[in-house]
């Protein structure tokens, strides 16, 4: 299984994100921040560097809390995207397509299965991986 979210503290702004893998038990936390970015940028870097942390090809069950990551996968708006020469809406190029990208090598590479988790809603593993993401946040503040 996996956790995923990302944070930021404005937007744009100071974010962070994280992942928990839990893999037979046990478990593993990845994380980073960056010192200026959007929201969605964590929530999309949360998915692919959770999923990148894990070996092989292999089926994942991964659960988010973001609408933004969850809804291009569950209504395949990248298939379109792929199709459009990464136009979206009003022919308008895809917002965050360098992220998209790295994230569909990532599903492709896994037997994905998407589950949307009601953020701030007291789901146990979403509250630690919110609390992991905004404490990558301050990781940035503690840099020289």
């Amino acid at each position: 299984m996996l956790f995923t979210d990302g944070a930021c503290s404005g937007n744009p702004g100071p974010g962070g994100w994280a992942a928990i893998i839990v893999d037979d038990g046990i478990e593993r936390v990845v994380f980073g921040a960056e010192p200026h970015t959007t929201n969605q940028r964590m929530e999309l870097l949360a998915a692919i560097e959770g999923l990148a942390a894990i070996p092989g090809r292999r089926r994942v069950d991964l659960h988010t809390d973001s609408a933004y990551v969850m809804n291009c996968f569950r209504d395949r708006w990248w298939e379109k995207w792929e199709r459009n020469g990464w136009l979206g809406a009003g022919k308008k190029p895809v917002t965050n397509r360098d992220l998209w990208e790295r994230l569909l090598r990532e599903t492709r590479r896994h037997d994905v299965v998407w589950h949307k988790v009601k953020g701030h809603s007291g789901h146990v593993m979403n509250d630690r991986v919110d609390a992991l993401a905004r404490a990558a946040i301050a990781t940035l503040q503690s840099r020289p």
